[in-house]
């Protein structure tokens, strides 16, 4: 299995505030991205798996909509999180 608890708490811990922290913004977004990248990968291989092509899909809205509130609460919050993670907005 891709994710299992530990590399959970590994997220939460390196993106929240501690590795209990999975409701705050920045832990949500970059779980959204682990899990984005593996299914990315996945899709160079299985190009007909469109189940996947659509949880993709929706997983990247999600994140997006998240990136969203994220920069109207806080500007700053969201410019750190975004060099983090590399994204390119």
């Amino acid at each position: 299995m891709y994710l299992n608890a530990e590399k959970k708490q590994e997220i939460f811990k390196t993106y929240g505030k501690s590795n209990k922290d999975t409701g705050s913004v920045e832990s949500q977004v970059a779980l959204f991205s682990y899990r984005i990248q593996h299914l990315t990968e996945h899709l160079k291989k299985n190009i007909h798996d469109f189940g996947t092509k659509r949880a993709l899909t929706m997983m990247v809205g999600k994140r997006r909509s998240l990136l969203d509130y994220l920069k109207k609460k806080d500007i700053e919050r969201y410019r750190a999180l975004i060099k983090a993670l590399g994204l390119r907005k």
